[in-house]
């Protein structure tokens, strides 16, 4: 019996790339599709020389063919740091408009299931806390993090009129903070740039007086959920992420404490449209799914320290 194949856009990335090898643990095949922007060989490294596992280096927001039956598609090719999407704004909204479109056509074509990394910034700045998928978000479209946010929100309504008009068998991933080895150091995102800054004994960035707050979910917990996702019946997004609310000031203070540094704390402005507030409601998943994270911060943290030590 041939292998159940899948197209995971984007696997050389953060996420992906640990998706990958998931799948591949689970004896998939794996057809991994990432212009490299920035994601990296190297995160494939591992699995590179496995026989049920092949890359194709391409951009999705250009046509995709690809010979043979197609399982699943897994869409997770974006430019999700700040760093990226700031200074790729237009390359950003390709991929979440042309490339989410030719990955729903390839899913339409092959007959495959189709889930898409969406992101908790569909919800913007929001007006209510926790997030549930039933809010329908405060997002500025002309602000400096649009491109991010609308390519998102355009991508999940794409997604959402294939399942309707095509009968796409579509899962919608809302992917709130999530961390772990992989995640580049200068990407941007607070949690490497907190352990980089401390390892090197330079000042800690906090934007503001650290008192917003975010949600931090180890990578393994996400893909965890992201499998359970892929195999189930639903069509409609889910959140997925660590409900434990944490503000930047406690997560620097617990970064400079693992990594024993002895950096201090460095306050610049708020950066524009920066939410104030973010933590998932996951009742669906734990309902759905069967899923929550397993993994507390501390200990994530330490394995991310040790990676990018390394």
């Amino acid at each position: 019996m041939p292998k159940n194949t899948i197209v995971v856009t984007g696997g050389a990335g953060f996420i992906g790339s640990h998706l990958c090898e998931r799948l591949i643990s689970e004896d998939y095949k794996v057809l991994c599709l990432d212009n490299l922007i920035t994601g990296t060989k190297e995160n494939i490294e591992l699995i590179s020389k496995n026989k049920n596992f092949d890359f194709i280096k391409t951009d999705v927001s250009r046509f995709i063919k690809i010979p043979g039956s197609v399982w699943a598609v897994l869409h997770f090719a974006s430019l999700a740091s700040p760093n990226d999407y700031l200074k790729y704004p237009i390359q950003t909204l390709k991929s979440g408009s042309l490339g989410t479109h030719n990955a729903l056509g390839l899913a339409k074509e092959k007959k495959a299931r189709f889930l898409l990394a969406s992101t908790s910034e569909v919800y913007g700045d929001p007006l209510i806390h926790p997030q549930n998928e039933s809010y329908w978000g405060n997002v500025n479209p002309v602000g400096v993090r649009g491109c991010y946010d609308e390519s998102k929100r355009f991508a999940e309504a794409m997604t959402m009129a294939y399942y309707r008009v095509h009968k796409v068998d579509t899962k919608i991933v809302r992917i709130f903070n999530t961390y772990g080895p992989r995640m580049r150091s200068n990407d941007g995102r607070v949690v490497p740039n907190f352990i980089a800054q401390s390892l090197q004994g330079d000042p800690l960035t906090i934007y503001g007086k650290g008192s917003q707050t975010r949600s931090f979910c180890y990578i393994t917990d996400l893909v965890e959920g992201i499998f359970r996702l892929m195999k189930s019946k639903e069509n409609y997004p889910v959140n997925m992420g660590n409900p434990n609310e944490f503000t930047i000031m406690q997560l620097a203070k617990l970064v400079i404490k693992l990594t024993n540094s002895k950096s201090k704390l460095s306050y610049k402005d708020l950066p524009v449209d920066d939410p104030k507030q973010r933590q998932p409601d996951i009742t669906k998943a734990k309902k759905i799914l069967k899923w929550s994270p397993k993994i507390v911060l501390e200990d994530g943290l330490k394995k991310t320290i040790s990676w990018l030590s390394a």
